[in-house]
């Protein structure tokens, strides 16, 4: 007994004559614009946590290096 397509349909009506369509455009845009903005903050902590191992695997290259140079 969940919603139909016809109430789904009326429910956006209502929504539309209650809100206005420039009203729903603007929070659209601020919606499209927060969920851009939060993927952007988590794909560059991404980098950084990359860049850190990537700086770990190559302090303990050069260590290993120097110390089979030494032997």
């Amino acid at each position: 007994m969940g919603l139909s397509v016809w109430h789904i349909l009326l429910l956006l009506v209502v929504i539309i004559l209650v809100f206005g369509t420039s009203k729903l455009k603007s929070l659209g845009k601020d919606l499209g614009g927060a969920v851009k903005d939060f993927k952007d903050s988590v794909r560059d902590e991404d980098e950084k946590q990359n860049l850190e191992k990537q700086r770990i695997i190559d302090v303990n290259h050069t260590v290993a290096n120097k110390t089979s140079d030494h032997v």
